[in-house]
């Protein structure tokens, strides 16, 4: 009977859904913030939860109900979003309906939709939740993107909303969650409570976006704490804000195919070579370059990473070194001199001869008044991938994820173009 229900919510939501998105004549903009009080950098994202229910801590005492708009941060390998919510098997306006455990969301997301990790221990019908039966709820394994412990939420079905631009228009995707108590987020940045997933996985927020809204998002990352950049929800066109306002940023983007990893609902690109300053640093073959909003910083296996370093330092060598500072291996005195920061571009060429320039301003990381560092790190010989593209080399870059297409579109830096992340409205 609970399975009946459930599948006659979902062919009602998915007809509201169908109605909500004839509505939208362009990409729904969201938000993006980013967050320096948690042990690294991290970029959040608004949205909007039909939730309101009351949590208890560990020893009873009652704890404020979460507000229905929330931060989550923005996951480009997360195969589900989660949140802090309160699931409840009985049906109500406000509250998420849990997954059971008899039902097929719950074995997908234990199993083809789940984390990838070690760590984590065979996920069972055991509940967080005192007082409840084992299989009214489906418990499943998540990784804290934080601390990369392994944790757990419950699998619920709900409402995630985003405001359509600046009106009154919300548009609704009824994705399966996560729901997780409040203090599953206490190494998180302020404010912040979940996940917003944005990869490959059917259960991830590009899935439950249907026509005339194309399965793509953009990415905009801002490089500043005092303006949020964007993330657009569907294709294009993409405007930018004036004194530019009638320039689509889909002109000067190239595009390349996205890869697949086995075990991974991240995104791939192929990197053919490294070029700084006119020489090529070869690469091993059919290597691929994960692209991660988490990995702070562009991280390199040791061989390539050694070969990065051994170049960019002979370019750089009229600019005085500086004692390195963690975790960056090669610094500078930024002051003597008055050499400045400015650096030769390091050029990733990908497929067909592509070029993805990464200019000063996401090469070079100002650590102190005084020190200025490359902002590549050694991921070790063992790495399990030979390059990450963190989130640094991101800001200021327009990035279009096209799932419809299979493609990934960068324009490298904005800044070259007298605009940023930050100025999109």
């Amino acid at each position: 009977m609970f399975v009946l229900i459930i599948q006659v919510i979902t062919i009602v939501l998915a007809l509201t859904i169908s109605h909500q998105h004839r509505l939208i004549a362009s990409p729904i903009v969201v938000p993006v913030n980013k967050h320096t009080d948690a042990a690294k950098p991290l970029y959040s994202a608004l949205a909007h939860f039909n939730t309101s229910y009351n949590w208890h801590n560990q020893n009873g005492a009652p704890i404020s109900e979460p507000e229905p708009e929330q931060r989550l941060l923005i996951d480009l390998d997360a195969p589900f979003i989660w949140h802090y919510s309160y699931p409840r098997q009985e049906s109500c306006d406000t509250c998420p309906l849990s997954v059971t455990c008899r039902e097929s969301p719950c074995t997908d997301l234990r199993t083809t939709f789940s984390y990838q990790s070690p760590s984590c221990p065979q996920p069972t019908n055991h509940s967080l939740y005192d007082g409840y039966y084992d299989c009214e709820f489906c418990p499943v394994n998540i990784i804290n993107p934080v601390t990369g412990l392994c944790e757990q939420v419950i699998a619920t079905y709900d409402q995630i909303m985003f405001p359509l631009n600046n009106s009154d228009v919300y548009i609704s995707y009824y994705p399966t969650a996560g729901s997780t108590p409040p203090w599953t987020f206490d190494q998180f940045p302020a404010n912040v409570f979940g996940v917003i997933a944005l990869s490959s996985s059917e259960y991830a927020l590009p899935a439950y976006l249907h026509d005339p809204v194309k399965k793509v998002i953009a990415l905009c990352l801002p490089s500043t704490l005092s303006a949020p950049g964007a993330l657009f929800l569907g294709a294009g066109p993409y405007y930018l804000p004036p004194p530019r306002s009638n320039v689509d940023v889909r002109s000067f983007i190239s595009y390349v195919n996205l890869l697949k990893r086995p075990n991974s609902f991240g995104y791939f690109i192929g990197v053919e070579a490294i070029v700084i300053k006119n020489r090529s640093i070869n690469v091993p073959g059919n290597v691929t370059a994960k692209i991660s909003t988490l990995d702070p910083y562009t991280t390199l296996r040791t061989d390539v990473y050694n070969s990065v370093v051994r170049r960019f330092s002979k370019v750089t060598k009229r600019i005085p070194p500086a004692k390195a500072v963690e975790p960056f291996g090669v610094c500078f005195n930024v002051t003597s001199g008055g050499n400045g920061t400015k650096v030769p571009d390091i050029d990733l060429v990908l497929e067909g001869g592509k070029k993805w320039s990464i200019s000063t301003a996401n090469s070079m990381k100002q650590v102190t008044d005084d020190v200025a560092c490359l902002a590549v790190v050694d991921g070790g010989p063992m790495s399990e991938h030979v390059i990450v593209v963190g989130a640094y080399q991101l800001e200021d870059n327009f990035l279009v994820f096209d799932l419809e297409n299979g493609s990934f579109g960068f324009s490298s830096s904005l800044l070259r173009r007298q605009t940023s992340c930050s100025n999109f409205k």
